[in-house]
């Protein structure tokens, strides 16, 4: 048996003249016997009870927490919950995951929890400190690595000569003003500071806005569809490539201090590094891609496999002073983002890596930072860095501010992009981590950059979230509605949205028996939506100029074929511009707004959440849409032109392709939505096999009417009559109930007759309706997209399997009813006038 002592450098000698730790120590296995006299040098041998491996229990009056497993598992659950909790308090006040899980880091560290000798001791031994960092240093590893496969590199591609100078000038300029304060500080700063390799290191550290940071927190924001966050994160990955030939260097300076040989040996560990990233691995795995079947995950096998070797790059990189975590960065590069390699990765492996692996680099993180530490050493030792840091963030907005105003950005745009390129979170906490390993910084250096980059995170992300509104633009003032498109505007311009395949044949149909004709053609714009995984930026595809970039997403190909074999039959009746959208299920309303209001659309068409389908029993089957409700929830909430939402139950399928006689149902309850529905109607109602059967709700004795609307709705209801007076297959009925319970009643009494098999409901979904005819309904419903009366009708207590179109009507800024002007509409009040002016001043 042999000992080991663990080694600890000594403040004083041991004996002040002997050099050497008089100690004798025996060892015997066997009949061996061998002495170790006078072997240790003269150093302080601090010696400890190592952890025990076997399980202790309570029960028989042991403490668990010998064993040093058991004590791992309550780590694990501390770090974890405590993360937890602040970010469940930190959320409403818009704070990035990332400081929630520093300050929980540095709860448990020996600025707070860890001042406790009694916390420390039980908790946080010094032989168990190593595990926890360990374990950090490999969550870490694997966040760098998931941050290199989401990386877009195609966008520096598609960077403009704006974005470019934009990420030029906001990474030089304040590089520039940094290096300049620190080289004037440099005589009042500590001997490693002062080092030129060191004040480059940290004045390009300092001046970079680093893409995996930014996209995190925007993301989180849900501005990453936005237009400015899609700038923000351009010019992050072109300040990325910059940033990143800039550090090599400093790094290779940094290596050379001490011999020179050291930088070419650094440069040619890069080279060769990179080449067999990218002529070896990056080749291989593109092989793995090609040959994973089409709509395929890729093979366990393989991603088993690639996990590893994050692990056997990071050691690699390590070995060859590359570092840890841009070996596995690297390595995420070279993975093709997106399916089926990308997405498959980042889905098996990112829940594990951010919720349990990443609160434990933080906790290594919290364990290091030491604000006693701050304060012993004094306020001369620390104000150089200090006023690099406040530097570096007062250039960095400025610099950002000036560029934008030089490139015509509004004032209020620019702000945000500013404070945007201000964060700073994971990455640069590695880099100070770095900082400390290469003796640059001690502990009172990187306590203080630590607290200033999560207290600048924590004041711009709110900022951000207070200054910029992704739905403004969407909030319009002229009308885009059909109600309101004047006759001599023929064409219907609509934005089709597809979820999936199973949607497409219905809102075909719909397209079909919306009637598309010479004199009234219909220009499609139809939007495939494709949630983001596997990459970090949002992309639209534009599949009249972009075709060869989708080849990754190949059912795209297939859905819009199949509309656009319904687009050849039709001839010129139809004019369809396919698009794709891959992006993150939260913001997907974003980019089906901003396409709508690109494109001056009228009518933005949605596939509701669950599908009827009418089985050959009889019986209605019910499937669902997951992700799909938020989406249309934010669509109708903020959409610029009216929004139809198709309840789709398989029946018209097959009968609107074929010359089969059609029977529509108009629920007609007042107000500005059913207005529109009525208008959409009164289209479909130009078909030669669509009977139309419009039914008017009226309150017993007008009760609760508003007489604005009321007049608004006979404009309406009688120019739709004096159009269709000789038109025998359109029918209009009026029906006066008393309350929601009549309603119900009259509408189910429809559905009941024999006679009228419809075919297709059309129904307002809620804006003006008179509260009388929906009283006692409004806690039976379960769908508010729907409305009330929508919901009901396409439930299956309904008990039919005719479809439902539930139509909402374009929403003013500033309005919650059509007051505007059009074919039908009042002229606007003198107030109305000037709050909608008022409102365009102040946006």
């Amino acid at each position: 048996m042999v000992r080991k002592f663990p080694l600890y450098l000594p403040p004083t000698p041991w004996d002040g003249g002997s050099n050497r730790f008089q100690a004798s120590v025996k060892a015997q296995a066997s009949n061996v016997s061998i002495d170790f006299n006078n072997v240790y040098p003269s150093i302080i041998i601090s010696c400890g009870k190592t952890r025990q491996t076997g399980f202790y229990s309570l029960l028989y009056g042991e403490n668990p927490l010998k064993s040093s497993f058991t004590l791992l598992l309550l780590e694990f659950a501390l770090i974890i919950v405590l993360t937890r909790i602040l970010r469940v308090l930190l959320k409403p006040l818009k704070q990035p995951r990332m400081v929630s899980e520093v300050i929980g880091g540095i709860f448990i560290g020996p600025s707070i929890l860890g001042r406790s000798e009694k916390f420390t001791s039980v908790m946080f031994p010094k032989n168990s400190k190593f595990i926890v960092r360990n374990i950090g240093l490999i969550g870490f590893t694997y966040y760098f690595f998931l941050s290199g496969v989401k990386m877009d590199l195609s966008l520096v591609k598609k960077t403009n000569k704006k974005q470019l100078y934009m990420a030029f000038a906001g990474v030089l300029l304040p590089f520039i003003v940094i290096s300049i304060v620190a080289f004037s500080l440099r005589k009042s700063m500590d001997k490693e500071l002062a080092r030129i390799s060191s004040l480059g290191f940290i004045s390009s550290g300092l001046a970079l806005p680093l893409f995996p940071v930014i996209h995190a927190i925007l993301k989180e924001l849900n501005l990453l569809s936005s237009e400015i966050g899609r700038l923000a994160l351009s010019i992050s990955v072109i300040s990325d490539a910059i940033g990143g030939c800039i550090m090599v260097l400093f790094e290779a300076a940094k290596q050379g201090e001490g011999n020179h040989l050291a930088v070419l040996w650094y440069l040619i560990s890069v080279v060769v590094f990179v080449a067999f990233i990218v002529f070896v691995i990056r080749r291989s795995l593109l092989r793995v891609a090609e040959t994973t079947p089409e709509g395929q995950p890729v093979d366990q096998a393989y991603v088993v496999s690639i996990l590893l070797g994050v692990l056997v790059m990071g050691c690699l990189g390590d070995i060859s002073g590359i570092t840890i975590v841009n070996g596995a960065f690297w390595l995420g590069f070279a993975i093709p983002d997106g399916p089926p390699l990308g997405s498959t990765i980042v889905e098996r492996s990112e829940m594990v890596i951010v919720d349990v692996l990443m609160p434990f680099s933080f906790a290594m993180v919290g364990l290091s930072v030491d604000v006693n530490a701050m304060s012993s050493v004094g306020w001369s030792s620390l104000s150089p860095l200090f006023a690099i840091t406040a530097t570096a963030y007062v250039a960095k907005l400025l610099g950002t501010l000036i560029t934008s105003a030089f490139f015509e950005l509004p004032l209020r745009d620019g702000v945000t992009l500013s404070f945007m390129m201000i964060l700073k979170g994971q990455v640069e906490i590695v880099v100070l981590l770095h900082w400390m390993d290469k003796k640059i910084m001690a502990i009172p250096g990187f306590t203080m950059m630590v607290i200033s980059i999560t207290t600048m995170t924590a004041i711009a992300t709110p900022l951000i979230s207070i200054l910029y509104d992704p739905t403004r633009p969407y909030m319009v003032h002229k009308r885009r509605t059909i109600q309101h498109t004047p006759l001599e505007e023929a064409e219907l311009r609509i934005v089709l949205c597809i979820y999936d395949e199973d949607s497409i044949a219905g809102l075909i149909n719909l397209l079909e028996i919306s009637n598309p004709t010479l004199s009234t053609p219909f220009v499609i714009f139809s939007l495939h939506l494709v949630d983001l995984v596997g990459r970090a930026c949002p992309v639209l595809i534009d599949h009249e100029k972009q075709e060869e970039q989708d080849s990754k997403y190949a059912v795209c190909h297939t859905i819009h074929n199949v509309i656009k074999q319904y687009q050849e039959t039709k001839g010129e009746c139809v004019r369809l511009h396919p698009f794709t959208a891959i992006v993150p299920n939260k913001t997907m309303y974003q980019d089906i707004c901003d396409l709508a209001l690109v494109k001056k659309a009228t009518l933005l068409i949605l596939p509701f959440h669950k599908e009827c389908l009418d089985t050959l029993g009889g019986q209605l089957t019910e499937t669902v849409r997951h992700g799909v409700r938020s989406v249309n929830s934010n669509v109708l909430a903020h959409a610029p032109c009216s929004v139809g939402v198709l309840v789709d139950k398989g029946h018209v399928n097959q009968l609107a392709l074929r010359n089969t006689e059609l029977h529509f149902a108009v629920l007609y309850l007042g107000g500005a939505d059913s207005r529109e529905a009525l208008c959409y109607a009164d289209r479909m109602a130009g078909k030669f096999n669509v009977s139309l059967t419009v039914i008017r709700f009226l309150s017993h004795n007008s009760e609760g009417d508003d007489e604005m609307e009321k007049k608004l709705d006979d404009g309406v209801v009688t120019w739709f009559w004096m159009k269709n007076e000789r038109n025998e297959r359109v029918n209009y009925k009026e029906v006066v109930v008393r309350n929601g319970e009549e309603t119900i009643s009259a509408i189910q009494s429809m559905n009941d007759d024999n006679e009228n098999n419809y075919d297709l409901w059309i129904v307002g979904r809620k804006q003006g309706i008179n509260p009388v005819l929906l009283s006692g309904l409004s806690c039976w419903s379960e769908n508010g997209e729907l409305g009330i009366i929508g919901d009901y009708i396409s439930s299956l207590d309904f008990c039919c399997t005719a479809s439902v179109l539930v139509v909402q009507q374009q929403t003013l800024r500033g309005q919650g009813s059509d007051s505007t002007s059009g074919r039908f509409a009042c002229n606007p009040s003198p107030t109305q006038k000037v709050k909608d002016l008022l409102i365009s001043w102040c946006w």
